[in-house]
């Protein structure tokens, strides 16, 4: 997939800008969530599609790159993937493949043009993502790659559209939970933090997205805070 082809990232494109700034705010934000825990393995999802969770995982990718720390982003949104796109990419192979043993490992980690970066895209869509994410290959994958990389980023489905966040979100260390400002109402944001709760995920926050700040200043993320008192 030619470079034109990709997604615009902007800690990469315009790492000086404030959108930028707020990224790096966040990585430091979920550094400091782990005083006393790993932080090592962390999903990201929405409450509904199109919030900006996978471009909120890429840029928060990049920034950890940034900071020479060895970084997995895994498109686990086996349903409606889009880090191949964002990374330029192939999706021939990916996490779908691994899980259903038709490719190897080390056939589905790609490197990105971002040093320290690799991506494992979503690979085929399958007839049964849910079954595929919690199978106790995809807890051996996760183990497998705590043992080679410094941050694991798991891109997921939105929550209240199928189960896979909720099953992956037992296999991670932490959850953040995008929220587009303008568009969910608040009975949604907290169903879907809910389901969360539900299999006792450790929520660290939630990025509010399309946030208004200043005329100026157009739209931008920002770290919340942790979610325990946004009800």
């Amino acid at each position: 997939m030619p470079p034109s082809n990709k997604r615009h990232l902007i800690t990469l494109s315009n790492p000086k800008s404030p959108i930028s700034e707020a990224y790096r705010s966040l990585r430091t934000n979920v550094d400091f969530s782990a005083i006393d825990d790993s932080m090592q393995v962390i999903m990201v999802t929405s409450a509904g599609a199109g919030e900006g969770k996978s471009t909120t995982i890429a840029n928060l990718a990049v920034t950890y790159a940034q900071m020479e720390r060895s970084v997995i982003l895994i498109d686990a949104d086996m349903r409606k993937p889009t880090e191949h796109h964002t990374f330029g990419v192939s999706n021939r192979y990916g996490l779908s493949s691994y899980l259903s043993q038709q490719s190897p490992l080390e056939d589905v980690m790609q490197q990105t043009n971002v040093p320290g970066l690799t991506v494992i895209p979503s690979g085929p869509i399958p007839p049964n993502p849910a079954e595929m994410v919690a199978s106790k290959r995809m807890s051996g994958l996760i183990a497998e790659l705590r043992e080679q990389y410094d941050i694991i980023l798991i891109d997921t489905p939105p929550l209240l559209a199928v189960t896979d966040a909720q099953i992956i979100a037992t296999k991670s260390d932490g959850v953040l939970m995008v929220i587009d400002y303008g568009k969910v109402k608040r009975d949604i944001a907290i169903k879907a933090k809910s389901n969360l709760d539900k299999v006792g995920a450790r929520i660290l926050g939630v990025v509010m997205n399309n946030v208004k700040r200043k005329s100026s200043e157009a739209y931008y993320y920002y770290y919340y805070g942790t979610a325990d008192n946004k009800q």
